[in-house]
């Protein structure tokens, strides 16, 4: 049961880091482009999060708090930086 969920976590997540990554390459707009990174950014701590989990240790919590706070930071300026651009 582990192993099935292991290859299904790990393709779920892959095809949502495809995604972002088709976004953030082919996105029409600034906004598209921070909205791909940031899920891009999410699904990778929702990845180290899930290897956390299954191998039952909590030594990357610091690197997925930080992940987190990087992303959150990251897109509010980039939106506000937007916003400023727009007449």
């Amino acid at each position: 049961m582990t192993i099935v969920l292991v290859i299904v976590l790990a393709s779920l997540l892959s095809v949502a880091a495809l995604l972002a990554v088709v976004r953030l390459y082919r996105g029409p707009s600034l906004l598209d482009r921070v909205i791909a990174a940031d899920m891009l950014l999410a699904t990778m701590v929702g990845a180290i999060g899930a290897e956390a989990a299954i191998n039952r240790h909590a030594t990357t919590l610091p690197v997925l708090v930080v992940l987190a706070l990087l992303g959150f930071v990251g897109s509010v300026s980039l939106v506000r930086f937007a916003v400023r651009q727009q007449p």
